[in-house]
Order: structure tokens, then C-alpha cells, then sequence
């Protein structure tokens, strides 16, 4: 079973931790008052997301990520819709967690979660289900601190989509350890199955190709 007794271990063996848990209660206290103030300001459209107290602003994606992207979220949303088990959304869901807040490029919440859902809901649970595709400049957020707190929150499966070298990271949660595992990584001549999503297997072709994508969805509408 996961334990944080080896993170909270320097704190609890130095003399001054009370003084310690008094500042991190004050650091605290001021994180969840700029976690308002981001509630208040984002707007519909923004691609804001709040990490560790601090605002991240993210630049226009690229066309090779746009492209991945809705090409893996029509491939989901069309699956899901033939085989109803949950609900698919894209980067306009904001993803409450614990401590921050993330606009992931795909997620899939199982009928548990989703039957929840209300039509002025706007801050979404832990999915059971992420797919972040890789660019430049969110490639060490995607493989360090979201990837570390989707785990951290029960996120079963992760997907690392890599438009450059046309390759997917499929990562999965440790009931041991808390944590993700590689469970594998695919390149586009391989096909890869989702375990949350049940039964959906695609080759990593059809994410980064048109001709691909439609060939799989009228194999699934036969």
C-alpha cells in the first residue's frame, strides 16, 4: 500500500516541525485563496489550468497536436457511443483536483462518476481514463507533475500521445504502489487496447492519420 511516511520523514524527525506545519498551513491558506481568485477569473475558452498555486497560461497548440488529439477523441467518443460505458470529453473539461486543477486533452469518466454530472457542471472529478498529447512546452508538465497527480488520485489509465515519433505511452496504476507503471508503448505499424475503456483497440495509425481513423470506425459500424 502507498505511504507518504518517507515524504513527510524530514519533517517529522527536524525539531522545528511545528514551526514547519504552522508555515505550511499559512502557505496552504494563501494557495486555496489564489485557487479562488482562478475560479473567479477563467473564462470559458481559456487554456488556464492551476498547478502547485500558480496560474499556467498554455500557447495555441500546434496543428500536429490539434490533429492527434481530435483524431483520438472521435475514435473514443464514437466507441463509447456504441459500447455505452461512461462518457468521453475533450480539453474544455477542467479537472478538479485535490491541490490543482487541469484541462487534459481527453478523459473518460465510467457511468459511476458521469451519472453525477449536472448540465452547469464545470470542475470534474478524477476520470478513469487520460490521454495528454506531448508538445514542447507541456511535454515536462504531462510527464512529471500531472502524471504524478492523476496517479495520486485514482486515475487508472494514462495515455502519452507523441505526435513527432507517432507513439503512444500506455501507462497503468499501481494498486501497490500508488502509482503508474509503463505497461507499454506503441508505435504506429503497432495496435494498442485500452483496460479502462473496455474492448477498444485501434491502431496507433489512426491517430495520426485520416484515411486510418475512418477505416477503423466503419470496421466498428458493421
Amino acid at each position: 500500500m502507498y505511504s507518504d511516511a518517507t515524504v513527510l520523514e524530514p519533517i517529522l524527525e527536524n525539531p522545528r516541525m511545528p514551526e514547519l506545519l504552522q508555515e505550511l498551513q499559512t502557505y496552504w491558506k494563501n494557495e486555496q485563496q489564489l485557487r479562488a481568485e482562478f475560479y473567479d477569473k477563467i473564462q470559458p475558452g481559456d487554456k488556464w489550468e492551476f498547478i502547485n498555486g500558480k496560474i499556467i497560461r498554455h500557447s495555441p497548440a500546434k496543428e500536429k497536436h490539434t490533429e492527434a488529439r481530435q483524431r483520438l477523441s472521435y475514435l473514443l467518443q464514437t466507441y463509447v457511443s456504441l459500447h455505452p460505458t461512461g462518457v468521453v470529453r475533450d480539453e474544455t473539461a477542467m479537472v478538479a483536483l485535490q491541490r490543482n486543477d487541469y484541462l487534459p486533452d481527453i478523459v473518460y469518466f465510467s457511468h459511476e462518476k458521469s451519472r453525477l454530472f449536472e448540465p452547469d457542471t464545470w470542475k470534474y472529478p478524477a476520470p478513469d481514463f487520460v490521454v495528454e498529447v506531448l508538445s514542447d512546452s507541456t511535454a515536462s508538465i504531462d510527464r512529471g507533475i500531472k502524471k504524478e497527480d492523476y496517479a495520486a488520485n485514482g486515475v487508472q489509465e494514462y495515455w502519452l500521445v507523441d505526435p513527432d515519433n507517432q507513439s503512444v505511452e500506455q501507462f497503468l496504476l499501481s494498486e501497490e504502489t500508488g502509482e503508474f507503471w509503463l505497461y507499454s508503448k506503441k508505435t504506429a505499424q503497432d495496435d494498442l487496447e485500452s483496460r479502462v475503456v473496455a474492448g477498444m483497440k485501434i491502431p496507433i495509425a489512426a491517430i495520426f492519420e485520416e484515411t486510418s481513423k475512418m477505416a477503423v470506425v466503419r470496421a466498428w459500424l458493421r
